[in-house]
Protein backbone atom coordinates (compact mmCIF):
# COMPACT_ATOMS: atom_id res chain seq x y z
CA UNK A 1 0.00 0.00 0.00
CA UNK A 2 1.37 3.52 -0.83
CA UNK A 3 2.41 5.58 2.29
CA UNK A 4 1.24 8.75 0.32
CA UNK A 5 -2.75 7.30 0.62
CA UNK A 6 -4.22 10.88 0.76
CA UNK A 7 -2.31 12.24 -2.64
CA UNK A 8 -4.79 13.41 -4.72
CA UNK A 9 -2.15 12.11 -7.54
CA UNK A 10 -2.69 15.41 -10.03
CA UNK A 11 -6.54 15.43 -10.41
CA UNK A 12 -8.91 18.64 -10.76
CA UNK A 13 -11.01 19.77 -7.75
CA UNK A 14 -13.72 22.40 -7.58
CA UNK A 15 -14.77 23.60 -4.08
CA UNK A 16 -17.60 25.73 -3.76
CA UNK A 17 -17.98 29.09 -1.16
CA UNK A 18 -13.96 28.49 -1.16
CA UNK A 19 -13.60 32.12 -0.51
CA UNK A 20 -12.90 31.93 3.28
CA UNK A 21 -13.34 29.33 6.04
CA UNK A 22 -13.63 25.74 5.90
CA UNK A 23 -13.77 26.41 1.63
CA UNK A 24 -10.71 28.38 1.58
CA UNK A 25 -8.68 25.21 4.13
CA UNK A 26 -10.23 22.27 1.72
CA UNK A 27 -8.65 24.37 -1.22
CA UNK A 28 -5.18 24.65 0.98
CA UNK A 29 -5.42 20.99 1.84
CA UNK A 30 -5.71 20.19 -2.03
CA UNK A 31 -3.07 21.92 -2.62
CA UNK A 32 -0.86 20.49 -0.13
CA UNK A 33 -1.70 17.21 -0.97
CA UNK A 34 -0.88 16.47 -5.09
CA UNK A 35 -4.41 18.20 -6.68
CA UNK A 36 -3.36 18.88 -10.23
CA UNK A 37 -5.52 21.87 -10.04
CA UNK A 38 -7.95 23.98 -7.74
CA UNK A 39 -11.42 25.88 -9.11
CA UNK A 40 -11.90 28.56 -6.30
CA UNK A 41 -15.66 29.18 -6.61
CA UNK A 42 -16.72 31.77 -4.74
CA UNK A 43 -19.96 35.22 -4.93
CA UNK A 44 -17.24 37.32 -3.82
CA UNK A 45 -14.80 37.75 -6.56
CA UNK A 46 -11.87 39.43 -3.90
CA UNK A 47 -12.21 36.74 -1.80
CA UNK A 48 -11.88 34.07 -4.67
CA UNK A 49 -8.89 35.24 -6.24
CA UNK A 50 -6.64 36.06 -2.71
CA UNK A 51 -7.51 32.15 -1.97
CA UNK A 52 -6.30 31.11 -5.79
CA UNK A 53 -3.61 32.96 -5.33
CA UNK A 54 -2.85 31.07 -1.49
CA UNK A 55 -3.07 27.82 -3.83
CA UNK A 56 -0.63 29.13 -6.16
CA UNK A 57 1.74 29.92 -3.68
CA UNK A 58 1.82 26.03 -2.28
CA UNK A 59 2.93 25.13 -6.28
CA UNK A 60 -0.95 24.29 -7.34
CA UNK A 61 -2.76 25.91 -10.50
CA UNK A 62 -5.64 27.39 -9.45
CA UNK A 63 -8.58 29.30 -11.04
CA UNK A 64 -10.67 31.57 -9.28
CA UNK A 65 -14.47 31.96 -10.27
CA UNK A 66 -17.20 34.19 -9.13
CA UNK A 67 -20.31 32.23 -9.30
CA UNK A 68 -23.62 32.05 -7.35
CA UNK A 69 -24.45 28.46 -6.85
CA UNK A 70 -27.97 29.20 -7.39
CA UNK A 71 -28.03 29.93 -10.96
CA UNK A 72 -27.86 26.84 -12.59
CA UNK A 73 -26.80 28.27 -16.37
CA UNK A 74 -23.68 30.26 -14.63
CA UNK A 75 -22.81 27.00 -12.53
CA UNK A 76 -22.68 25.39 -15.79
CA UNK A 77 -20.53 27.75 -17.54
CA UNK A 78 -18.19 27.63 -14.37
CA UNK A 79 -17.71 24.13 -14.79
CA UNK A 80 -16.93 24.31 -18.51
CA UNK A 81 -14.27 27.07 -17.92
CA UNK A 82 -12.63 25.09 -15.45
CA UNK A 83 -12.35 22.30 -17.86
CA UNK A 84 -11.11 24.04 -20.55
CA UNK A 85 -8.73 25.89 -18.33
CA UNK A 86 -7.48 23.34 -15.81
CA UNK A 87 -8.77 19.92 -16.91
CA UNK A 88 -11.64 17.51 -16.33
CA UNK A 89 -13.30 18.03 -13.09
CA UNK A 90 -12.30 14.90 -10.79
CA UNK A 91 -13.35 16.41 -7.37
CA UNK A 92 -16.66 18.12 -6.76
CA UNK A 93 -16.96 19.75 -2.94
CA UNK A 94 -20.32 21.05 -2.44
CA UNK A 95 -19.62 23.47 0.60
CA UNK A 96 -21.17 26.91 -0.24
CA UNK A 97 -23.87 27.06 2.17
CA UNK A 98 -25.24 29.16 5.35
CA UNK A 99 -28.46 32.20 3.55
CA UNK A 100 -26.72 32.37 0.18
CA UNK A 101 -24.56 35.62 -0.94
CA UNK A 102 -26.47 38.16 0.83
CA UNK A 103 -27.52 36.54 4.52
CA UNK A 104 -28.07 40.15 5.99
CA UNK A 105 -31.17 40.55 3.81
CA UNK A 106 -32.47 37.74 5.51
CA UNK A 107 -35.08 38.24 7.63
CA UNK A 108 -35.07 36.41 11.07
CA UNK A 109 -38.42 35.22 12.25
CA UNK A 110 -40.23 31.87 13.35
CA UNK A 111 -40.82 29.43 9.99
CA UNK A 112 -44.38 29.79 9.90
CA UNK A 113 -44.08 33.83 9.90
CA UNK A 114 -41.76 33.78 7.35
CA UNK A 115 -41.85 34.43 3.73
CA UNK A 116 -41.41 32.06 0.68
CA UNK A 117 -38.33 34.25 0.00
CA UNK A 118 -36.89 33.76 3.37
CA UNK A 119 -37.47 29.87 2.84
CA UNK A 120 -35.75 30.18 -0.50
CA UNK A 121 -32.62 31.89 0.67
CA UNK A 122 -31.70 28.86 2.56
CA UNK A 123 -33.14 26.19 0.15
CA UNK A 124 -31.88 27.98 -3.12
CA UNK A 125 -28.46 27.32 -1.91
CA UNK A 126 -28.23 24.42 0.61
CA UNK A 127 -29.68 21.86 -1.76
CA UNK A 128 -30.39 23.36 -5.05
CA UNK A 129 -26.80 24.85 -4.87
CA UNK A 130 -25.62 21.60 -4.32
CA UNK A 131 -28.01 19.74 -7.11
CA UNK A 132 -26.48 22.45 -9.84
CA UNK A 133 -23.06 21.46 -9.10
CA UNK A 134 -23.45 17.68 -9.06
CA UNK A 135 -25.24 18.00 -12.31
CA UNK A 136 -22.82 20.05 -14.26
CA UNK A 137 -19.72 17.92 -13.13
CA UNK A 138 -21.59 14.92 -13.38
CA UNK A 139 -21.89 14.10 -17.09
CA UNK A 140 -17.89 14.46 -17.58
CA UNK A 141 -17.30 11.83 -14.15
CA UNK A 142 -19.66 9.39 -16.03
CA UNK A 143 -17.66 9.60 -19.21
CA UNK A 144 -14.67 9.06 -17.50
CA UNK A 145 -15.76 6.22 -14.81
CA UNK A 146 -13.84 8.63 -12.49
CA UNK A 147 -15.48 11.11 -9.44
CA UNK A 148 -15.66 12.05 -6.15
CA UNK A 149 -18.50 13.91 -4.49
CA UNK A 150 -18.40 15.47 -1.58
CA UNK A 151 -21.36 17.71 0.15
CA UNK A 152 -20.77 19.85 3.41
CA UNK A 153 -24.05 19.44 5.49
CA UNK A 154 -24.68 20.27 9.07
CA UNK A 155 -25.78 18.52 11.98
CA UNK A 156 -28.81 20.93 11.63
CA UNK A 157 -30.05 18.22 9.07
CA UNK A 158 -29.23 15.19 11.01
CA UNK A 159 -30.77 15.72 14.60
CA UNK A 160 -32.63 19.31 13.87
CA UNK A 161 -31.91 23.07 15.41
CA UNK A 162 -34.77 24.93 17.11
CA UNK A 163 -34.47 28.14 14.95
CA UNK A 164 -33.30 26.81 11.90
CA UNK A 165 -35.98 24.39 10.60
CA UNK A 166 -35.57 25.60 6.87
CA UNK A 167 -31.71 25.63 6.73
CA UNK A 168 -32.19 21.63 8.49
CA UNK A 169 -34.64 20.66 5.99
CA UNK A 170 -32.13 21.78 3.18
CA UNK A 171 -28.69 20.35 4.61
CA UNK A 172 -31.03 17.10 5.49
CA UNK A 173 -32.44 16.98 1.93
CA UNK A 174 -28.75 17.75 0.49
CA UNK A 175 -27.62 14.11 2.33
CA UNK A 176 -30.42 12.35 0.73
CA UNK A 177 -29.80 13.91 -2.72
CA UNK A 178 -26.31 12.43 -2.21
CA UNK A 179 -27.21 8.49 -1.39
CA UNK A 180 -28.77 9.08 -3.74
CA UNK A 181 -26.50 9.86 -6.32
CA UNK A 182 -24.14 7.28 -4.61
CA UNK A 183 -26.80 4.40 -5.95
CA UNK A 184 -27.33 6.23 -9.29
CA UNK A 185 -23.65 6.43 -9.87
CA UNK A 186 -21.74 3.97 -8.17
CA UNK A 187 -21.27 1.98 -11.33
CA UNK A 188 -19.52 4.51 -13.07
CA UNK A 189 -16.96 4.59 -10.07
CA UNK A 190 -18.46 7.05 -8.64
CA UNK A 191 -18.38 8.00 -5.17
CA UNK A 192 -20.38 10.57 -3.14
CA UNK A 193 -20.43 11.08 0.15
CA UNK A 194 -21.58 14.10 2.93
CA UNK A 195 -19.55 15.78 5.90
CA UNK A 196 -21.62 16.82 8.60
CA UNK A 197 -20.23 19.46 10.67
CA UNK A 198 -20.96 21.39 13.91
CA UNK A 199 -19.71 25.06 15.29
CA UNK A 200 -16.76 25.51 13.17
CA UNK A 201 -14.31 28.69 13.94
CA UNK A 202 -14.81 30.43 10.75
CA UNK A 203 -16.15 34.29 10.20
CA UNK A 204 -19.54 33.58 9.44
CA UNK A 205 -19.89 32.58 13.27
CA UNK A 206 -17.07 34.87 14.42
CA UNK A 207 -20.34 36.44 16.70
CA UNK A 208 -20.79 32.99 18.47
CA UNK A 209 -17.41 31.91 19.12
CA UNK A 210 -15.58 34.69 19.94
CA UNK A 211 -18.27 35.16 22.72
CA UNK A 212 -17.00 34.34 26.11
CA UNK A 213 -20.02 33.56 27.87
CA UNK A 214 -22.16 32.05 25.03
CA UNK A 215 -19.61 30.12 23.53
CA UNK A 216 -19.03 28.34 27.22
CA UNK A 217 -22.99 27.68 26.98
CA UNK A 218 -22.40 25.99 23.68
CA UNK A 219 -19.41 24.14 24.68
CA UNK A 220 -21.09 22.45 27.40
CA UNK A 221 -22.91 20.46 24.72
CA UNK A 222 -19.53 19.15 23.05
CA UNK A 223 -17.98 15.72 23.84
CA UNK A 224 -14.24 17.47 22.76
CA UNK A 225 -14.90 20.77 25.11
CA UNK A 226 -13.82 23.10 21.79
CA UNK A 227 -15.30 24.44 18.40
CA UNK A 228 -13.90 22.80 14.88
CA UNK A 229 -11.14 24.30 13.25
CA UNK A 230 -11.52 24.47 9.45
CA UNK A 231 -8.41 21.92 9.15
CA UNK A 232 -10.78 19.00 10.88
CA UNK A 233 -13.21 19.57 8.31
CA UNK A 234 -10.90 19.56 5.53
CA UNK A 235 -9.21 16.63 7.03
CA UNK A 236 -12.35 14.54 5.98
CA UNK A 237 -12.54 15.93 2.63
CA UNK A 238 -9.23 15.17 1.69
CA UNK A 239 -10.10 11.52 2.78
CA UNK A 240 -13.09 11.33 0.77
CA UNK A 241 -11.67 13.41 -2.08
CA UNK A 242 -8.85 10.50 -2.33
CA UNK A 243 -8.35 6.94 -3.45
CA UNK A 244 -8.48 6.27 0.52
CA UNK A 245 -12.32 6.06 0.23
CA UNK A 246 -12.46 4.59 -3.04
CA UNK A 247 -15.13 1.59 -1.73
CA UNK A 248 -16.74 4.41 0.42
CA UNK A 249 -20.59 6.30 -0.69
CA UNK A 250 -23.59 7.30 0.19
CA UNK A 251 -22.33 7.97 3.55
CA UNK A 252 -22.73 10.62 5.98
CA UNK A 253 -19.76 11.44 8.18
CA UNK A 254 -19.97 13.88 11.34
CA UNK A 255 -16.96 15.75 12.28
CA UNK A 256 -18.43 17.31 15.19
CA UNK A 257 -16.63 17.11 18.87
CA UNK A 258 -19.52 14.74 19.87
CA UNK A 259 -22.25 16.79 19.30
CA UNK A 260 -24.48 14.43 18.62
CA UNK A 261 -23.83 10.36 18.16
CA UNK A 262 -26.01 7.45 16.21
CA UNK A 263 -24.90 4.06 14.94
Amino acid sequence: MSTEILNLQGRVGVITGAGQGIGRQIALHFAQNGAGGVVVNDFNAQRAQAVAEEVRELGCRALAISTDVTDRPAVHDMIQRASKELGPIDILVNNAGNMGAEPEKVERAPFWAASQETWDAFLDVNLYGVINCTSAVLPGMIERKRGRLITIVSDAGRIGEPGLEIYSAAKAGAAGFMRAVARSTGRHMITANSVSIATTRTPGVADVTEDAERAKRMLALYTIRRFGEPSDIANMVLFLASDASSWITGQTYPVNGGLSFGL
